[in-house]
């Protein structure tokens, strides 16, 4: 075999785009309705704001840790996005974008300070965040609830226009998230967060900045929740005390099923943001195909298990690999020194 084709094969992301195409393909075989240009639309915009959420996520999960709040903070910045176009009905878009975007990146940061200080693990922290910024959505809001009438049509337009054929929203997505992989990939304080995700301990040893790093995470992850609430404003009829929950596991499963290790060390926001489109995609053909909602829930299960198990698999496989060559090479080592 042709050694381009086992680097290919090796690439995390490889399997779930194959998943991705061949699930979209059996569902137009099956409903050839699936795939025309209003429903490819549709499935472009159910996946756009889980996407946006899945990239901020990957980062902190790709540094060992996991942000359970998300959906309350996209909540958080919808609700806001909806009161400032209450109250200001003439405010430019590009300061609504940059309120909900502060507004994420401060729940972000809080997020962040007490995983780095308290030293309690994150999933202890943003489980407690969750209900907090839940708690203070549900009582900033109420009763009340913001509908799309209270948005100037530019701005629900985001939503609904085209742009090569792909909604504007969705471009969006795609510009944040190759930013976001741009730097993972190819920026050295970037690829601090493999390293920190592998061992935190040998990071900090080798001179990285692991607490600063870590708080960063939360604070893009929150940014981009912040993003996501003022996308959803745009793309849903209304935003209130409930919007965004539950959103949080479904971010984590397309970040687990995009190829992203739970514990750390690997994984591209790329992944996660085609697992956001393989999970929303399911939804939307078993639904085509008039499958039952339980079962829609049991394969989303099934593919979050069998992503845990392969990437289980790989890890032991690199592992054994490297003793294999540290081995050989020790005993190359000592037939050199014997002779």
């Amino acid at each position: 075999m042709p050694a381009w084709v086992g680097r290919i094969a090796r690439v995390r992301e490889i399997p779930v785009a194959v998943a991705f195409v061949t699930l979209v393909a059996i569902t137009a075989a099956l409903n050839p309705r699936f795939l025309t240009p209003q429903s490819v639309k549709d499935l472009m915009l159910n996946a756009t704001i889980i996407a946006i959420l899945a990239a901020g996520q990957a980062m902190v999960i790709i540094s060992r840790n996991v942000d359970l709040s998300v959906g309350s903070m996209l909540g958080i910045s919808g609700f806001a996005t909806g009161a400032i176009f209450a109250a200001f009905p003439e405010i430019p878009i590009f300061f609504v974008f940059l309120a909900g975007i502060t507004v994420g990146a401060v729940l972000g940061a809080f997020n962040g300070l007490l995983v780095v200080t308290a030293k309690v693990p994150s999933l202890v922290i943003t489980l407690g965040t969750l209900y907090v910024y839940r708690g203070i959505n549900n009582a900033w809001a109420g009763g009340t609830e913001h509908f799309s009438g209270d948005r100037p049509k530019a701005f629900s337009a985001l939503s609904v226009d085209t742009l090569f054929g792909l909604p504007i929203i969705t471009l969006l997505a795609f510009a944040v998230i190759a930013v976001l992989a741009l730097y993972l990939g190819k920026f050295r304080s970037g690829r601090d967060y493999y390293a920190i995700g592998s061992d935190p301990e040998a990071a900090m040893l080798f001179g990285i900045p692991v607490a600063r790093r870590v708080f960063t995470a939360f604070v893009i992850n929150g940014a981009l929740a912040g993003l996501a609430g003022v996308l959803f404003a745009s793309r849903f009829s209304s935003v209130g005390a409930r919007t965004g929950t539950g959103f949080e596991l479904d971010v984590i499963a397309a970040v687990v099923v995009g190829g992203v290790a739970i514990f750390g060390g690997s994984g591209t926001v790329i992944g996660a943001a085609i697992g956001a489109f393989l999970l929303t995609t399911i939804t939307s053909a078993l639904t085509a195909v008039r499958v039952d909602k339980f079962w829609q829930q049991a394969v989303v299960g099934i593919l979050i298990l069998s992503a845990i198990v392969i990437d289980r698999v790989s890890a032991l496989r690199t592992a054994r690999r490297l003793r294999m060559s540290q081995a050989r090479a020790g005993e190359t080592a000592a037939q050199g020194g014997s002779s």
